[in-house]
């Protein structure tokens, strides 16, 4: 499919229904203007946590740097061995991590040996300490101790080889790719500038916390999940507070926003009777295409540009900020980060504890609580309430889960799809 050159292109295409726009036809559009960050910096191995690495990394040693035991015992010579009866070798030394043995394992001898230390040269097989005990100048093997040379032993770069590709530019960095990274001494790496998300909530309504409330409001809750979200996510987050329901004030606030950040995000302000009125303004100083979403929750969504801004212009209930978030900030956001991962939410498969009315016509992601059943299966139900305004109900969830389009009513005993929150939230 040839790709749009604009927003306004894409939504006069043939599959583009402004009143019921897909799920999977929302994110498809959205996916097609994003393109990944292109600057970069150079960072220590701690500070790279949670970045994204901008460049192949390539060893530059073998990993382990050589042969060594995978466990504690002896180091001896396979052919040595007896096969049928117990061995006894002569000790003529040991082998520490750190501190190898300096000699060679010669015909009839053993080397007493630790975890992780070097493989003394002549010998080829460890027997674990379990299979052995200690005889007067020496040691007894037990027979059928081992099944074949080169047991028990790592080999250098058995784990990873010298100049081999270890991870690939567009690699999220997490506690393990640290931990390799730093295996093999390489001490910085070229990662991705973090992006740079501003975000507001818009409505004369709300409150920020700290203040009593009036007759008729609340206080602010969207800013801080979405700072939440966006933190865990990596993002370099500009909280701009909330805006109140003025042209003049909404139109700095969103020329601001998209000055100074890649993506700007709001929460109020796109659902009907306001999606004209804030259409008009965001035309003004980009290109904003505004979509009632066949799902629930979280109907009303907005995605354009603003300036050189990619903007979200998100629902104002509280859950239906988080669902859209997940459902299509979240790939968004990966995506221009440059993640090699970026996608939706992974879902798979668990039975229904109780049953769920749906009618057919919209996606719907219910919040869920999975648990496991004695017989060792996975079995989901909902929190209850699937109000848009029950903000509990998502600390409650473990898990949303998502019923098709065409779903109606789920019996209980039915496979549904499910998508963990875990490592989301």
């Amino acid at each position: 499919m040839t790709q749009a050159k604009t927003l306004t292109e894409a939504s006069c295409a043939d599959d583009y229904d402004p009143n019921s726009m897909p799920v999977e036809g929302a994110r498809a559009l959205i996916r097609r203007f994003l393109a990944p960050l292109t600057a970069t910096e150079r960072v220590g191995v701690r500070e790279a946590l949670g970045r994204v690495l901008a460049a192949d990394l390539v060893s530059p040693i073998d990993v382990p740097g050589h042969d060594n035991s995978a466990m504690d015992g002896w180091a001896v010579r396979f052919a040595d061995l007896a096969p049928a009866a117990a061995t006894k070798l002569a000790r003529v030394g040991e082998s520490f991590a750190g501190k190898p043995f300096a000699g060679t394992v010669g015909a009839g001898q053993a080397v007493r040996i630790f975890t992780g230390a070097v493989m003394p040269a002549g010998a080829d097989t460890v027997v674990m300490q379990e299979r052995a005990r200690e005889v007067p100048g020496g040691v007894e093997i037990a027979a059928g101790a081992v099944g074949k040379a080169g047991q028990n032993r790592r080999f250098a770069g058995e784990d990873v080889r010298r100049g081999n590709t270890v991870f690939r530019a567009g690699q999220a960095l997490r506690p393990a790719e640290v931990g390799m990274i730093a295996s093999l001494g390489v001490a910085e790496v070229d990662v991705f500038r973090r992006l740079r998300v501003a975000f507001f909530s818009t409505g004369d309504e709300l409150v920020p916390i700290g203040r009593p409330l009036g007759a008729g409001q609340v206080h602010d809750s969207n800013r801080y999940t979405i700072h939440g979200m966006l933190a865990r996510l990596g993002c370099e987050v500009v909280d701009m507070g909330v805006v109140p329901d003025v042209p003049e004030l909404l139109e700095r606030a969103f020329a601001t926003a998209a000055a100074n950040a890649d993506v700007v995000i709001t929460s109020g302000g796109v659902s009907v009777g306001e999606a004209d009125y804030v259409k008009q303004l965001l035309d003004r100083l980009g290109e904003v295409v505004f979509w009632k979403i066949a799902m629930k929750p979280g109907r009303p969504l907005a995605y354009g540009r603003i300036g050189n801004a990619h903007f979200f212009g998100l629902p104002g209930n509280p859950v239906s900020v988080m669902v859209t978030f997940y459902q299509f900030v979240r790939e968004a956001l990966m995506v221009l980060q440059g993640r090699r991962d970026a996608g939706p939410v992974p879902t798979f498969k668990a039975k229904l504890a109780a049953p769920i009315r749906k009618a057919p016509g919209r996606t719907e992601f219910q919040r869920g609580i999975l648990a496991q059943a004695d017989d060792g299966g996975w079995t989901v139900r909902t929190t209850g309430d699937q109000g848009s305004g029950i903000l509990s109900s998502m600390s409650q969830a473990n898990c949303f889960i998502v019923l098709p389009t065409a779903t109606g009513d789920v019996a209980a005993g039915e496979l549904v799809d499910v998508q963990l929150l875990e490592g989301l939230i």
